[in-house]
């Protein structure tokens, strides 16, 4: 049943878009989110629904859609250019076949995340692409959620849907990506024009919001954990009551403590003694192994250069007995680690100019958001009041993003460049709706000749 429910829906979006062509852009974010073909296992695992997807989405606008309010920003000009360097270095990869591996879904998601801003002609489109990642991810999240609730879970143990570890079905990726669209889930039910807020929509909300929160706790992903506190501040930038929400939510963690599992409670206690978690020693580790690498290939070694990557470091461990306190040091040596930050991923595989690129892409995002959110938030008209709330939801995702990708290597993950995507969409349709219409020229009457007096 759940194979033809999947068939069909994947099959009738194929079918709308030959009415509205802009549907299959939405399919191509549905399919790429949630790769219905990972939970099928029948017509659809051997069909290319990605490929099928995003080649429907680019001919159908280079077919039937008004390219007349497209606009190319610069910043579709730096993943342009981020784009041609991983080229670049993956023709001079050190491991060929494998960062031939990683390209071949790379440079897809780089060109989608160009591509979707010049289909975002309207406020109805860009809402449109905001529902579908939060709704295709939901999916997820719900699934995670509910067999957390229900005494699933556990590190590398939680199950969402099928046994799979790619993309958003890897926890610590799925973590950071729920929490990152709890800002655009809250917009959606303030300002949605497709779903109008109703008793429904919040209902669905804030249950979508409560999942999002049980995620972190059923991966026990502690990237999930420090994503969800650095959001948390965030929100008390602009809030009205801050001390009331400081409050709540200081007495919510309180009451939430009792009733969290051992194991993720153990689990989060390493985020002060890493020494003892072999995780946390592998990455500074690895980070380490990193900077030298870069310093000898300043260019990078291209994608899956960390396949060379060999560490060594010592694990310490404390156990007290009797008043007595005993450490052990035990060394431990580890090979073809990854990067598990995607700022050392960028570093290792792509050099010194490749993260300046990314850098500078995640930087201007930051800063056109503020700008966005600064000249709008003092329009209260119903065409406009949605503008600096989205913008805000955008910049508040990111900076998620951002600090999730410190110990996740998602530095090309397709949702992260989707919302890059939706940042410039809507940046260049606001740089267009608030300039005013050029006015035609008006010929001026000419002023009779006037002869000189005799």
């Amino acid at each position: 049943m759940l194979n033809l429910a999947l068939t069909g829906f994947f099959a009738s979006l194929i079918v709308l878009g030959f009415r509205r062509p802009f549907i299959w852009v939405l399919c191509y974010l549905y399919v790429d989110i949630v790769a219905p073909q990972i939970i099928s296992w029948g017509f659809l695992t051997r069909m290319p629904t990605s490929l099928i997807a995003f080649a429907a989405a680019f001919l159908g606008w280079l077919a039937f859609d008004d390219k007349r309010d497209a606009r190319f920003t610069w910043r579709q000009g730096l993943l342009g250019a981020l784009l041609l360097y991983c080229l670049a270095t993956t023709l001079s990869a050190d491991y060929p076949t494998e960062a031939l591996n990683k390209w071949s879904w790379v440079w897809k998601a780089l060109v989608f995340a160009m591509f979707l801003p010049l289909t975002l002609r309207t406020r109805l489109r860009i809402e449109a692409v905001a529902l579908i990642m939060v709704l295709s991810a939901s999916a997820l999240i719900i699934d995670g959620g509910i067999k957390t609730a229900t005494g699933g879970g556990g590190y590398g143990a939680l199950r969402i849907f099928v046994e799979n570890n790619t993309g958003l079905y890897e926890g610590s990726i799925l973590s950071c990506v729920a929490i990152a669209i709890i800002p655009l889930a809250l917009w959606l039910a303030r300002h949605g024009t497709i779903f109008p807020p109703d008793w429904r929509v919040w209902t669905f909300t804030a249950a979508l919001i409560f999942a999002c929160a049980l995620i972190p706790v059923g991966t026990q992903a502690r990237t999930g954990l420090m994503c969800l506190g650095v959001l948390c501040v965030l929100y008390l930038r602009t809030a009205r009551h801050r001390i009331l929400i400081s409050a709540g939510m200081a007495l919510a963690m309180m009451i939430a403590v009792p009733f969290l599992p051992q194991s993720f409670l153990a689990r989060m206690d390493t985020i002060e003694d890493h020494q003892a978690d072999q995780s946390a020693s592998t990455r500074l580790g690895v980070w380490k192994w990193t900077m030298d690498y870069a310093r000898a290939h300043p260019f990078g070694g291209g994608f899956e250069v960390y396949l060379s990557s060999r560490v060594s470091y010592d694990t310490v461990t404390t156990r007290t007995e009797g008043g007595t306190s005993t450490v052990t040091r035990s060394k431990v040596v580890e090979e073809g680690r990854a990067f598990h930050s995607s700022y050392f991923e960028m570093l290792g595989e792509q050099g010194y100019p490749g993260l300046l690129l990314w850098l500078v892409l995640q930087a201007s995002g930051l800063v056109q958001m503020e700008i966005v959110r600064r000249r709008w938030k003092l329009r209260t008209g119903p065409e406009e009041a949605w503008a600096a709330p989205l913008a805000n939801a955008l910049q508040l995702a990111h900076v998620v993003y951002l600090v999730g990708s410190l110990f996740v290597g998602i530095a090309f993950q397709p949702f992260i460049l989707m919302l890059i995507g939706l940042q410039c969409g809507l940046w260049s349709y606001l740089k267009r709706i608030s300039q005013p219409a050029p006015q035609p020229l008006r010929h001026r009457p000419r002023s009779p000749v006037r002869t000189p007096a005799a």
